[in-house]
């Protein structure tokens, strides 16, 4: 499950982020519990593991790839509640829609963010007056139009490919996360600097990290196990679960190599870099902050917003 890493890509365009941001990630948990957790329980205990039509989709049957395939779904038909699945369907339009949204923005950004560390082409630089990097957006708004590719039942089997390279690639995020904040752990403790000083302070750390990077290390290797079952061999199949892992390694010891980058040491990481700049930022409001709950009532006009000025 991938998704919550994406609130850290709007850090950089939100406002008091060591206050909003903290809050947003708290609502991780809350998320994790109810609607993935508990509701796959839900429908743990009202769909059993041989529901014909649940196995008649796993084999490739009709449905897969549609909405129709969902557990919830079939859950609900075999209820024979004839509206909820309606109901779901809509959801799902929605949730589609809210996922590419926020799929555009973190590859919008992150490309905008390559090519100011100087590996991506300069021109993605630009941006229109309201701050957006409009040639990165031009840029990623081609991929969509490979979903044509559905249409052709030959080319859909290239969505497939797509489809599980995205998905390891991801998983590959969370072992990235996961060193990278092994590294930043190692280096406030080589310069004496006290993780409860920092703003925003995780928990059960660093086992956290160490047990996320093992969990997503196992992951990974066993992403494709399918292909290595007897008759399941697949080239192509192979390549689509682990084709991220062999460019992953090979891009980063590739600009290792090219550029010529050394590691960093623990007690030579630079840990202060632009926060005097943030300190300052936040400094310069004297908006008081308001919860959630209160900016929502603001936004439907039920509160009234206070002026805000700036020192």
């Amino acid at each position: 499950m991938v998704g919550p890493e994406y609130v850290a890509m709007v850090a950089g365009e939100t406002k008091f982020p060591r206050r909003n941001l903290k809050a947003a990630f708290n609502t991780v948990y809350i998320r994790f519990g109810v609607f993935f957790i508990l509701s796959a329980l839900c429908v743990g205990i009202v769909l059993p593991y041989n529901d014909p039509t649940l196995v008649r989709v796993l084999d490739g049957g009709s449905g897969g790839g549609t909405a129709a395939a969902s557990p919830y779904v079939i859950a609900m038909h075999n209820m024979r509640i004839s509206v909820l699945p309606h109901l779901t369907n809509a959801l799902m339009v929605t949730s589609i829609f809210s996922a590419g949204n926020t799929n555009v923005y973190a590859a919008t950004r992150t490309l905008y963010g390559l090519s100011l560390e100087g590996q991506a082409p300069k021109f993605l630089r630009k941006c229109t007056n309201n701050g957006i990097p409009i040639y990165c957006f031009c840029v990623v708004m081609f991929f969509p139009l490979l979903s044509f590719l559905q249409i052709s039942s030959g080319s859909a089997q290239v969505i497939t490919w797509l489809a599980n390279i995205t998905e390891a690639a991801q998983l590959i995020d969370y072992i990235v996360m996961c060193i990278t904040y092994l590294c930043f752990y190692q280096a406030l403790k080589a310069q004496g600097i006290d993780r409860r000083t920092l703003p925003y302070v995780g928990w059960f750390q660093p086992y956290c990290a160490w047990i996320g990077l093992v969990g997503m290390i196992f992951t990974v290797c066993t992403y494709g196990y399918t292909t290595f079952l007897p008759g399941w061999w697949d080239v192509g199949t192979f390549f689509s679960y682990y084709t991220m892992v062999f460019v992953g390694v090979i891009t980063f010891a590739g600009w290792k190599v090219v550029k010529r980058t050394k590691f960093v040491r623990p007690h030579e990481a630079d840990l202060v870099w632009e926060r005097p700049k943030i300190d300052a930022y936040e400094a310069a409001f004297t908006e008081k902050h308001v919860s959630f709950w209160v900016e929502l009532q603001q936004m439907m006009g039920f509160k009234r917003k206070p002026i805000s000025e700036s020192a």
